[in-house]
């Protein structure tokens, strides 16, 4: 009997006020976010994650204290294992890139389960050099640390899906419904910004947003929307991308629109969820006269998603390197950065 280890990614997040200003030391020393060499980079990040740290935990005391996103991927998680049975002797693994459980640490337990085959999946829909490229590094060193030597397959995205796109249009149709009729309304599709200079180095993350947004909107049950893709959490002096969601937020008050906005990078609560789009953008849309503001749900364990992490993984085990949801390298060839000639699997 085969024994498969499926290895599910995310950015992680503080368990606790304690753990917010090492969770942010964790993160800003990544490479794929400073990309300054050492020790310039580290020391760089131990000054942010001290500057940043009282900001941050105010954040997460807003939400209980600590972030949630580990638990919710263990659900994931659970839901996707649950799909696999056929397969043999499957194990799905939980991996966070800046807090517990490690990828370093989940190399190791992945090594003494002893799979025969291992599917890395990232749950960042579109791929960046700054998530699921810095996560599949990640799992590459960790891998080599501990002797873990198995065919291996990645999934570098699965920003145009269908069952992922199905979640979203399934939550925002039911979401559009709560409004009533005659309520005039803009759907805004928000995802984490990336400052400009790293799509400028042939990053496809805002190309690969904005084919999902296009997606969600063809399939949406209400004709003819009025929607836009804008892009949320800035952070710092550089060029961002756009237009950012809090701009977006203010024209749709101007133009005396009601806004059900739904995160589509994000695909479980967490901070910017929870926080930013829930408390900060409602407050935002109350000053701005927006009539109505509508959040819907990140995809989570919505049945559909489920679907498509399940496809992704059936899809991997076929092939070898790096897939794209397709099989195919989904991005023109200007994104360079595209890991799907990299063979970031092996």
């Amino acid at each position: 009997m085969s024994r498969v280890a499926v290895v599910l990614f995310n950015l992680g997040g503080p368990d606790s006020l304690a753990a917010v200003r090492p969770f942010l030391r964790n993160l800003f020393a990544d490479p794929a976010i400073i990309a300054v060499p050492q020790p310039l980079r580290w020391c760089l990040a131990r000054w942010i994650a001290a500057r940043r740290a009282e900001t941050a935990r105010d954040i997460y005391r807003k939400i209980g204290g600590g972030s949630p996103l580990r638990r919710l991927t263990e659900e994931q998680a659970a839901a996707l294992q649950a799909r696999l049975g056929d397969l043999g002797a499957v194990s799905v693994f939980v991996a966070m890139r800046y807090w517990h459980p490690f990828v370093e640490d989940v190399a190791r337990d992945v090594a003494a389960w002893n799979p025969d085959r291992i599917v890395l999946l990232p749950l960042y829909p579109q791929f960046s050099t700054t998530t699921t490229g810095s996560a599949l590094a990640a799992w590459r060193r960790a891998a080599k640390r501990v002797g873990i030597d198995v065919p291996t397959a990645a999934v570098g995205c699965y920003a145009e899906d269908p069952s992922f796109v199905s979640a979203h249009v399934a939550m925002i149709d039911a979401a559009v419904a709560t409004l009533g009729r005659g309520v005039p309304w803009r759907l805004l599709l928000s995802a984490h910004g990336l400052p400009k200079r790293i799509v400028e180095r042939g990053d496809p993350y805002r190309w690969q947003v904005e084919r999902t947004a296009a997606a969600i909107a063809a399939g949406l049950a209400h004709g003819d929307v009025d929607w836009r893709v804008c892009y949320q959490s800035r952070v710092g002096p550089l060029e961002w991308i756009g237009p950012s969601t809090d701009a977006e937020i203010e024209r749709a008050g101007r133009d005396g629109r009601a806004v059900v906005i739904a995160p589509i990078a994000f695909v479980s609560e967490h901070s910017e969820t929870l926080v930013e789009l829930d408390i900060e953008y409602r407050a935002l849309a109350e000053r701005a006269g927006v009539v109505r503001y509508v959040r819907v749900p990140a995809v989570g364990t919505h049945g559909r998603f489920v679907d498509a992490l399940e496809r992704q993984v059936r899809l991997a085990l076929e092939t070898a390197g790096v897939v794209n949801g397709t099989g195919a390298r989904a991005c023109p060839a200007a994104f360079s950065a595209c890991p799907c000639y990299a063979g970031a699997g092996r």
